[in-house]
């Protein structure tokens, strides 16, 4: 049984930007939801990078609080 499980606790564990997936520019507000990863290959990071978008929100649900797209260039797996 372990044989099984630790093979799949590790996959879990890898990085979440490979279960993103890739599109060609980024979606309009309001198409993410919060924490979703989206992979943009667009050229705008350079050779060899891909630009990594985490979805945010405009306005909590019953507040105010906002939380922005996070946009950083990853290395291309």
């Amino acid at each position: 049984m372990t044989r099984i499980i630790l093979p799949v606790a590790i996959l879990a564990a890898m990085g979440s930007a490979s279960l993103a997936r890739t599109v060609q520019q980024e979606p309009a507000m309001g198409l993410m939801r919060e924490g979703e990863r989206v992979l943009v290959d667009d050229g705008s990071c350079g050779p060899g990078k891909i630009r990594e978008v985490i979805g945010g929100n405009h306005v909590k649900v019953g507040g105010t609080k906002r939380v922005e797209r996070i946009r950083r260039c990853i290395d291309k797996r």
